[in-house]
């Protein structure tokens, strides 16, 4: 025979049950606004039904139900939708960095524009042709010394300026490398106290949620695969525990390394194995990167990673094969061997020519510049500044007035090809197409190519990710509508379990108070 008490028992737990749900309800309404926090649900499970199997059970037809408990207090989270976000968030990381980069060279290089160094050439150019029209003009041949001065100013602007956002951008890796050891620290942090939980049959789902935070902004510095390992010596763990996180760099395609590369290592056999540490590996001499030291394993595949770091690392510069590659190095190298052989060749022809008047050949050289750095050091003879008379416009002995067929020779340099430069190595000629003015334009016309194709990626992957994000949102965060329906559900139901108590109540009156009493 069932107890009297029995449905006692019942609308107790249901109270209880209601409770619980109001009160994880309240804990999603309160954090309704927290960055990173999923909704959580009080999962209903019906309790054991009586009577149990057994010879002595009771004959009654058939089982009853004994009430409600609160099975767990699960996360609503996609996992699916996560690893979405986190593959796009690495390409925005990576867009980002590099659009960034290139909108501040483009800057610096300005063209097209009435200061950039396509126009003050073009000027220059101007400058000669005036020259060789009137060659006793002193201040036709003053023009061409201040014009001259101008386009070496630009191209020292131009190599300093790179230079200083290139160290600013080196310091940025800096900053990035820290802030990915900062995060796996925390990380790790957080797997030991999920670690110290989930074995007693808990799910911490405020910890979940902040470690999850994590790993999207670690996913935004460089691309990481994450897998969820559950130890084999775990103790009662429930079946949805997320368990530990196991995080590995992969590539941007999403593959592994051979041998896996991991930020935090975790087993099935062991649990937490440990973390690595990201370090940067320099050249002394340059400041380029020559490899990211993860560990023990010194890693310098740049080219098969993403996010935010290798961004940075791409613009900044780095050291492969023995050659510097890299946005920032790639453009300074191109500006010191255009401004080089620009004024190695025009050197060449002054020298040859002959000044005012003058019965020996000039000898002197129009540009002076530091063959480590031309670009950067390159600036018109002060000679030639202080005296512009002896600028080489003629190209016969005694300098006569009329003879204007040196300066012609150096401002038809400006279509000149630079395979036809007598000052020139086979060598340095191999590295140079078209004419001076073509191969600049050339590098002008990459540069806006490669910018407006990283903000067309970053706006591409934006969008992507923030769709994704949406989509993870309607299903992880919290909705004040559904909760407040939810709450009225919850509040009904636990009214209504508090008055099948209060029947009970009464009926047990009945039984106590009102059997027995035959005769009053």
């Amino acid at each position: 025979m069932r107890s009297t008490f029995m449905g006692l028992e019942t609308a107790r737990r249901g109270m209880f049950t209601q409770q619980s749900a109001l009160y994880t309800t309240g804990h999603n309404i309160s954090n309704a606004n927290t960055p990173g926090y999923t909704r959580q649900r009080i999962n209903f499970a019906q309790t054991e039904p009586y009577p149990g199997v057994g010879m002595n059970r009771p004959q009654i037809p058939g089982q009853m139900g004994t009430g409600v408990e609160a099975g767990t207090v699960q996360r609503i989270r996609e996992s699916f939708l996560d690893l979405q976000y986190r593959t796009e968030n690495t390409k925005m990381g990576y867009y980002g960095a590099m659009s960034e980069s290139l909108t501040k060279m483009e800057e610096i290089m300005n063209e097209p524009s009435e200061n950039g160094l396509h126009s003050t050439l073009e000027k220059f150019w101007n400058a000669l042709q005036d020259l060789s029209s009137h060659t006793e003009n002193t201040g036709a041949r003053d023009v061409v010394a201040a014009t001259g001065q101008m386009v070496a100013d630009t191209l020292n602007y131009y190599h300093n300026s790179l230079s200083r956002v290139q160290e600013d951008i080196g310091n940025q890796v800096g900053v990035k490398v820290d802030e990915i050891n900062a995060i796996v620290a925390q990380i790790d942090h957080l797997n030991k106290q999920i670690a110290s939980v989930e074995p007693h049959g808990y799910l911490p789902n405020d910890l979940y949620d902040e470690r999850d935070l994590l790993v999207d902004s670690l996913s935004q510095l460089v691309n990481v695969k994450v897998s969820g390992v559950v130890p084999n010596t775990y103790g009662d763990a429930k079946p949805m525990a997320a368990g530990l996180y196991n995080i590995e760099i992969v590539q941007k395609d999403g593959k592994s390394y051979n041998p896996p590369i991991n930020l935090i290592s975790v087993t099935k056999e062991s649990g937490i194995v440990g973390t690595n540490k990201v370090e940067l590996e320099k050249n002394e001499e340059s400041g380029l990167v020559t490899g990211l030291k993860i560990g023990s394993t010194s890693f310098t595949q740049f080219e098969t990673l993403s996010g935010e770091l290798t961004g940075l690392i791409n613009s900044y510069g780095y050291e492969a094969g023995g050659s510097a590659k890299g946005a920032y190095p790639e453009m300074l190298d191109k500006l010191n061997k255009m401004a080089s052989a620009f004024a190695k060749e025009f050197n060449e022809i002054h020298k040859n020519g002959y000044a005012l008047g003058a019965d020996t050949i000039s000898g002197l050289d129009f540009f002076e510049f530091d063959e480590k750095n031309p670009a950067q050091s390159m600036k018109v003879n002060q000679v030639l500044l202080d005296d512009s008379s002896k600028i080489a416009a003629a190209a016969e002995k005694g300098g006569a007035s009329g003879d204007n067929k040196n300066a012609q020779l150096l401002a038809d340099l400006r279509k000149k090809s630079f395979s036809d430069y007598t000052s020139l190595t086979d060598d340095e000629k191999s590295k140079l197409n078209g004419s001076l003015d073509s191969y600049y334009s050339g590098i002008i016309g990459r540069l806006g190519v490669d910018s407006q194709s990283a903000k067309k990626d970053l706006k591409n992957s934006l969008v992507l990710a923030d769709s994704v994000d949406r989509n993870r949102q309607s299903v992880s965060a919290v909705s004040l509508d559904e909760e407040m329906t939810n709450m009225i559900k919850f509040q009904h139901a636990y009214n209504a379990s508090a008055r099948n108590i209060t029947v009970v109540d009464e009926m047990l009156d009945k039984i106590i108070n009102g059997m027995g009493v035959v005769g009053r």
